[in-house]
C-alpha cells in the first residue's frame, strides 16, 4: 500500500476520534475527496518541476502518533528563544505539551486550535476564517485541511498589540521509526492589531519525519504582522509548509524564512492583497551543503491599487545540494500604483550544486512597477585576496564574504535576540567563528 492509499484509508480511523457532526468535519471530508482525486503532487506539474516527492512516498510513515512521556525543558531548551519572555505554544509529535507550553487569553488569546473550537467565544470566530484563504485546489493543502485535528490558535482584538513574542514549536521525538506531522494554525490580527510569530520544526532524533504543514494568517485594516522560520532541522527531517496570508487596507506583513536544515524543504508562501496601501514583504536566507534540498515558491497577488510588495530572497549552495525558487506575482486590471520588487540572489560554492530559479509576472495594469532581479553566481575573488592580503585566513574571508552576502535580510529583523540566534546559526552552518557577540 503506498501512502496515498494509507492516508485514505486512514481517514476512517481518523473520524473515530473526532465529531463527525461538527460543521468543520464536512470541510475535512471535502478536502480528502479532492486529495483523493489529485495524489501527491508530481515532476509532471509545472509547480514541482524540480521538487520530486518520491522518496517520501515510499516511507512507511506512522499516520497517528502515540503519545509519548513528556520532554523536560532541559532537553529543548536550546530550541526555544530562552534570552526572552515569549509565548510558546509546543507539540511533541503531534500533541499539545501543556508542560511546555505559556498560552494565554489575558487580552489576546495565544492557545490550542482543538480548545478555541469547544468554546463558543473562539468557535465564532474560527467559523469566520478557517480554511478561508488555504487552497482549496492544491493536494497537499487539502491533506492537511483532511486530517486538521491539532494546531496553535492566536487571536489578537482590535487595537492590541501582543507584548511578548509567540513561538510555536513541533518536536518529534522519534518514539515512531518514521511519522508523518500535519499542524494546521490560524492566526488573526484584527484591525490595528500587532503580534511578532516564532515557527519551528524540529526533529530531537534520526528517524524519519514529514510535515505537512498549513498556516492561514488574516491581517486587517491596519494590523501589523512579523512571523519568522527558522529551518534548521536534522538530514532525515522533511517539511512541506503551506503558508496562506490575506491583507485587508493599510496592513503590513513580513515574512522571514530562515533555510539551514533538513532533507527536503518546500516552502509555499502566499499573499493575496484584499485592499488598498498593503506592505507584504517576503525574506528569505538559505545556506546548504550535503545533498539537502530547499524549494521556495512564492505568490503575491495585487487586487487592489496603491500597494507593494518586496521579495528580497539569498542563496548559498555547497556540495550537492539544490535549491529552487519561483516568484510568481500578479497585478490584477485594476491594480494600477502598484510597486512589485523581487530579487533572488545566489552563490554556489560547489561546482556540483544547482539552483533553479525563475521569476513569474503576470501584470496586466498599465501605470505599475515592477521589478525583478536574479543573480546566479560565486564569491568575488578579488574581495577575497583582499581580505586574505589583510590576513584573514581564506575559510574566515570566504565566510565573512558570505555572511555580508545575506546580511541585508538579517538587518530586517526586529527581534534583536532572534537576530542573535540567525547570526550564530550561520556562522556554524558556514563552519567558522565569525566573532559576533552572540
Amino acid at each position: 500500500m503506498d501512502l496515498k492509499d494509507k492516508l485514505v484509508s486512514s481517514f476512517l480511523a481518523f473520524e473515530n476520534n473526532i465529531d463527525v457532526d461538527d460543521p468543520v468535519h464536512d470541510i475535512r471530508s471535502e478536502a480528502l475527496r479532492v486529495f483523493e482525486g489529485k495524489g501527491f503532487p508530481s515532476k509532471k506539474d509545472e509547480a514541482w518541476k524540480y521538487t520530486s516527492l518520491n522518496s517520501l512516498k515510499k516511507v512507511d510513515f506512522s499516520i497517528f502518533p502515540s503519545e509519548v512521556d513528556a520532554l523536560e525543558y532541559k532537553e529543548v531548551k536550546k530550541y526555544f528563544l530562552h534570552e526572552m519572555d515569549t509565548y510558546k505554544i509546543v507539540f511533541i509529535d503531534g500533541i499539545y505539551s501543556s508542560f511546555l507550553s505559556e498560552t494565554t487569553h489575558d487580552g489576546v488569546d495565544v492557545c490550542l486550535m482543538s480548545a478555541a473550537l469547544n468554546k463558543p467565544k473562539y468557535r465564532a470566530v474560527i467559523d469566520v476564517y478557517f480554511n478561508k484563504v488555504a487552497s482549496q485546489e492544491e493536494s497537499l493543502t487539502n491533506l492537511n485541511t483532511a486530517f486538521s485535528k491539532e494546531g496553535a490558535y492566536i487571536y489578537i482584538p482590535k487595537n492590541k498589540v501582543a507584548q511578548k513574542p509567540i513561538e510555536i514549536l513541533h518536536f518529534s521525538t522519534g518514539n515512531e521509526a518514521a511519522l508523518l506531522l500535519q499542524p494546521r494554525s490560524l492566526i488573526i490580527a484584527e484591525d490595528n492589531a500587532e503580534l511578532q510569530v516564532i515557527e519551528r520544526h524540529q526533529s530531537l532524533t534520526k528517524n524519519e519525519v514529514f510535515t505537512n504543514s498549513v498556516t492561514e494568517i488574516f491581517a486587517a485594516k491596519d494590523a501589523i504582522v512579523d512571523y519568522y522560520k527558522v529551518q534548521n532541522d536534522v538530514a532525515t527531517a522533511s517539511l512541506i509548509d503551506n503558508t496562506y496570508i490575506s491583507q485587508k487596507d493599510s496592513s503590513l506583513v513580513k515574512v522571514h524564512t530562515f533555510s539551514f536544515g533538513g532533507k527536503l524543504t518546500r516552502n509555499n508562501l502566499n499573499f493575496y492583497q484584499n485592499g488598498e496601501r498593503i506592505d507584504s514583504t517576503m525574506k528569505g536566507v538559505t545556506i546548504l551543503g550535503e545533498r539537502q534540498h530547499v524549494d521556495h515558491h512564492t505568490l503575491v497577488h495585487h487586487k487592489e491599487p496603491n500597494c507593494e510588495s518586496h521579495q528580497d530572497y539569498k542563496g548559498i549552495y555547497g556540495e550537492k545540494s539544490t535549491g529552487v525558487f519561483n516568484g510568481k506575482i500578479i497585478v490584477d486590471k485594476i491594480a494600477q500604483k502598484t510597486n512589485a520588487f523581487q530579487q533572488n540572489n545566489n552563490i554556489l560554492v560547489s561546482d556540483k550544486a544547482t539552483i533553479n530559479t525563475k521569476p513569474q509576472l503576470e501584470i496586466f495594469a498599465d501605470d505599475v512597477k515592477c521589478s525583478h532581479g536574479c543573480t546566479i553566481g560565486q564569491l568575488d575573488e578579488e574581495a577575497l585576496f583582499y581580505l586574505q592580503s589583510r590576513g584573514i585566513p581564506k575559510k574566515e574571508a570566504r565566510a565573512l564574504l558570505m555572511y555580508a552576502f545575506a546580511n541585508n535580510v538579517l538587518e530586517s529583523v526586529r527581534i534583536p535576540e532572534l537576530k542573535r540566534r540567525i547570526n550564530k546559526l550561520i556562522a556554524n552552518k558556514l563552519g567558522v567563528n565569525l566573532g559576533f557577540d552572540l
